[in-house]
Parts: structure tokens; sequence; C-alpha cells
């Protein structure tokens, strides 16, 4: 008995390569060898329609018959004996799309967790500034309530640079 299990791949994780290469649809090949035998009968037919050979033409449109009977028989058995595959292909894709899904759908919360928070603290500075304007402390104030990445004209550009790469921000 033959091990009819795939042979260890390279592209084993890669689901783009396997979807890629994703041939199921072509295991009932029986069904394909039906629909060879069928047109060639049918060219046979049309070879001794040709040269005028009533009884081969008449033998290659049954041979015909018999070949498209083949076809289907395969097909329905095909059908039948791959339902179990299917169904089993079709939960695990099930189950793939509710996971990405519920990832999306995780990924989209802590967006918004994110926007929030940044709301929030960007209501948080505007109320400091507000109340020390409102309070009369000036502009100097204001700008000690700022943090030190929004405040303008302190430095330079290269200075801001340098400093957040050396890690002091």
């Amino acid at each position: 008995m033959a091990n009819n299990a795939p042979l260890p791949s390279s592209f084993d994780n890669d689901k783009l390569a396997l979807e890629i290469t994703d041939i199921s649809h072509l295991k009932n090949l029986t069904a394909a060898k039906g629909c060879a035998l069928t047109c060639y009968a049918l060219l046979g037919a049309t070879r001794s329609i040709r040269a005028g050979d009533h009884a081969t033409t008449n033998r290659m449109f049954r041979f015909r018959i018999y070949a498209q009977g083949f076809t289907l028989l395969c097909i329905v058995a095909g059908s039948v004996y791959y339902k179990t595959d299917r169904q089993k292909r079709k939960a695990v894709d099930t189950v793939v799309a509710e996971q990405k899904a519920k990832e999306k759908n995780q990924a989209w919360i802590r967006e918004l967790e994110a926007r929030d928070r940044e709301d929030k603290d960007w209501k948080v500075r505007r109320q400091v500034v507000k109340e020390s304007a409102d309070r009369g402390d000036g502009v100097g104030a204001a700008r000690k309530a700022l943090e030190k990445s929004e405040r303008r004209g302190e430095g330079s550009i290269v200075e801001a640079v340098r400093d957040l790469w050396q890690g002091r921000h």
C-alpha cells in the first residue's frame, strides 16, 4: 500500500501558497478520463461519418453514451466520496473567518481606545492652558503647561531630532 500523504514542503505554513496550489477540485480524475473518452468517441464518430462507415458511426455513438454515463457516475461517486472533505474544509474556513473577524474587532477596539486616550489628553492640556489664561498668568504659564514637543520657537529642529535620537524627550 502506498502512502498518499503529501511530502513536507517549505510552503506548509504559507497560506497564500496553500491557496494558490490548492488542487482539491482535481481530485476526481476519473471524471476527467470519462470526458476524454466521450471526446474520443465523438472524434471517432466524426471520422466514421466522413468515411461513410455507418456501423462504426453507430458503435462510436453508443460508446459516447456509455462514456457520458461513466462520467456522470464518476461525478456522483466523487461528490459522495469527497463530501466529508468539503465539510471539514468548510468548518476550518468558518473557524479561520471567525478568528480573523475577532482579531479585526479587537484591533478596532484598541484603535478606538487609543484615540479616546489622545482626546482625553488633549482636553486636559487645553483645559490647563485655558485655566492659566483665565488666571492671568500670561503666556509664560501657558507654555509651561504645554508639553515640550508642543512648544514652538524653543531650540532648533536639529536639537529636537538629536534629543529624540538620544532618548531625551
